[in-house]
């Protein structure tokens, strides 16, 4: 096991259950760890924005909204790339150096669908910002969590209180799901779509099914 750790990140739309499939893994790996009887790598759970101490006061400003001030949105994407950079570096790399599985909820693939095909921004320059912020770290393997638009966001309207990007207007969130659709196809060898539209459980299992097979290849060679 002692090798380098490996980049999972958990991608979709708002709703698509991105926070509770990561919980759901972390107590599966739980699980796997007490099988293996201490063969088996750490792990860490973060999220973007907010995965530092720093960030979470980014994740305010992106999430937050009093309303006196509109967000611009390449002020939006600037500071997803500062939340990025302070990330990558302080938390992502160290950890990965050191063996780590990184549970990730949202990575570089949210910024091309939210600020990209949301917000319209030019893709060219979200991709030089990307490649900025990460120094060139890429996810060793992204779960797409597909759910339909109207049925994500009826899910995040029985939580309560919506932030600030749940509360854009349906036709954004279209076109957020369209960028993680085609990102889904442009990246088949490191994304993999999940039905998220089936049940908690019914989704685990889904993910459980995938990690079984790259925890293998990973750190087995088989």
């Amino acid at each position: 096991m002692a090798k380098a750790g490996r980049l999972i990140v958990f991608e979709g739309g708002e709703g698509s259950g991105k926070t509770t499939q990561i919980q759901r893994v972390q107590a599966w790996l739980e699980q796997q760890a007490q099988q293996a009887e201490g063969r088996f790598p750490p792990w860490v759970t973060t999220r973007e924005p907010g995965g530092t101490k720093m960030s979470q006061q980014i994740r305010q400003l992106l999430l937050g909204d009093d309303g006196a001030e509109p967000l611009q949105a390449r002020t939006e994407l600037l500071l997803y790339a500062a939340d990025r950079a302070q990330h990558v570096e302080f938390l992502l790399r160290p950890q990965l150096a050191n063996g780590a599985l990184i549970l990730c909820d949202r990575y570089t693939d949210s910024t091309i669908a939210y600020q990209g095909y949301g917000r319209g921004l030019d893709r060219s320059l979200i991709d030089q910002l990307n490649q900025i912020a990460t120094n060139g770290l890429a996810s060793d393997l992204t779960f797409w969590l597909d759910v339909p638009v109207e049925v994500g966001l009826a899910r995040t309207q029985k939580r309560g209180a919506a932030d600030r990007i749940e509360q854009a207007a349906l036709s954004f969130h279209q076109r957020v799901y369209q960028g993680f659709a085609e990102l889904a196809q442009q990246h088949p060898e490191r994304i993999v779509r999940i039905d998220a539209s089936r049940s908690e459980g019914e989704v685990t299992q889904q993910l459980q099914a995938v990690l079984t097979s790259k925890l293998q290849e990973w750190f087995t060679g088989e």
